[in-house]
């Protein structure tokens, strides 16, 4: 008797889905119109970059002026200038007196790409060093200085807040 039950109700259960999933898949539906924008002007992917090229210099920006953010900021001013900074940390010390780009392999126009972005002449010989060494995996390497304040475009990245 139970099992009859059982069976009864089972039965009218798969008659409800069935009743169910007939009118869903013969349900039309409400019709939605779509409409898209017109877009006026599409540039591609090439247009972008032969208007900004990507350089293909690698530099790590290290703090050595113990402005706390400072490196972080200026690896972004520079990937603003379409340079790949690779790291960006504290350096051995904060007591440097003059920001430095050092040039780490024979690449001069990494050095030059990098300086022209500080706005710093290349014959500026407290600015700019060459001390090759390819063990870095970079091709230049920017240690913040004291005088980050000189520089009007890192001045302007300085947070005011103590």
């Amino acid at each position: 008797m139970t099992l009859n039950a059982a069976i009864g109700i089972v039965g009218v259960l798969l008659l409800g889905f069935i009743y169910s999933f007939s009118r869903n898949v013969t349900h039309s539906g409400v019709p939605i119109e779509v409409t898209f924008p017109k877009i006026e002007a599409q540039s591609l992917a090439v247009e972008v970059y032969q208007a900004n090229p990507i350089q293909n210099i690698k530099v790590e920006v290290l703090n050595g002026c113990g402005i706390k953010g400072i490196a972080a900021r200026t690896a972004d001013f520079l990937r603003s200038h379409q340079v790949d900074v690779v790291r960006s940390d504290n350096a051995d010390r904060y007591d440097y007196p003059n920001t430095v780009i050092i040039s780490r392999n024979e690449n001069v126009e990494s050095l030059k790409a990098v300086s022209r972005s500080f706005g710093i002449a290349m014959n500026d010989e407290t600015h700019i060093l060459i001390v090759p060494d390819e063990s870095m995996g970079v091709d230049v390497t920017v240690i913040l200085g004291k005088d980050i304040y000189d520089f009007p475009e890192l001045s302007s990245l300085i947070p005011t807040d103590p």
